[in-house]
């Protein structure tokens, strides 16, 4: 989005919207900027959610770091409910599928796997959006672009 159409949005010139974010990115609101890359057209065609269970509390720090270098994962989160960890993981084919689950089912800690392969996907967010700086100041959080 451009300068001038975020200008438009809250009620600031061009120049005013770049002080703002400025000063947003100084105190750490705005942590980055990034390219969103098409996983299909990078030969990455099969999403999926892969649920494990860790057999005990102790492992799960070990654990989490035994995945952060899988490339194939994008994120790792550490939930309630049934599995310990959910992650979302894009890879290339089936058969690189099944090898990234049995190298998690090897891994010291992980008691069971549960995946579910996408089908499709209507909505996928990288990253959260302009929206929620923009309402955040009702709640008395970060400023707003108009109020930065």
């Amino acid at each position: 989005m451009s300068l001038n159409k975020v200008g438009e949005r809250v009620g600031l010139s061009a120049p005013s919207v770049m002080e703002r974010i400025r000063k947003l990115e100084a105190e750490g609101f705005i942590s980055g900027y990034h390219a969103q890359l098409d996983a299909r057209r990078l030969g990455l065609d099969v999403a999926a959610f892969i649920g494990v269970w860790v057999g005990h509390p102790r492992d799960i720090d070990s654990l989490e770091t035994d995945l952060e270098p899988i490339e194939e994962i994008l994120e790792c989160h550490h939930v309630t409910g049934g599995p310990t960890l959910l992650l979302k993981i894009k890879t290339r084919n089936t058969e690189s599928l099944e090898r990234l689950i049995s190298t998690l089912r090897s891994l010291e800690g992980v008691e069971r796997t549960e995946t579910n392969v996408v089908l499709s996907t209507r909505v996928e967010r990288v990253a959260v959006g302009t929206a929620a700086l923009l309402t955040a100041a009702s709640d008395s959080t970060p400023p707003t672009l108009a109020e930065a």
